[in-house]
């Protein structure tokens, strides 16, 4: 966990994202709490990071998403020096698509 982000605050608006039971829910929440830019850029780096982890390159992720080689190489120490939220984030959705289990 990163204590540079933990707060009572923060605990609560995670609680309020794991309670969001859909992806339309998650748009509607989104929406309200995030600018469009703000959406925009998350999901630019998520898409950023599956990439990473599929073993493409920075010239081609930069095509596909229009990422900066900034974001990709911050996204990059993220995977394999952070809190290894991508990646249990990956596999977990990775298993959904498949039908498999979360762990």
């Amino acid at each position: 966990m990163n204590s540079k982000i933990k707060a009572e605050n923060t605990d609560v608006l995670f609680q309020a994202i794991l309670t969001l039971q859909s992806v339309e829910e998650c748009y509607a929440f989104f929406d309200d709490l995030c600018t469009v830019s703000e959406i925009k850029a998350m999901s630019q780096r998520f898409a950023v990071a599956r990439m990473l982890d599929t073993g493409e390159i920075y010239n081609e992720i930069m095509e596909e998403t229009g990422a900066s080689t900034a974001t990709i190489s911050r996204v990059n120490r993220a995977l394999h020096y952070g809190s290894d939220g991508y990646s249990l984030a990956i596999r977990r959705l990775h298993d959904q698509q498949e039908g498999g289990n979360d762990e």
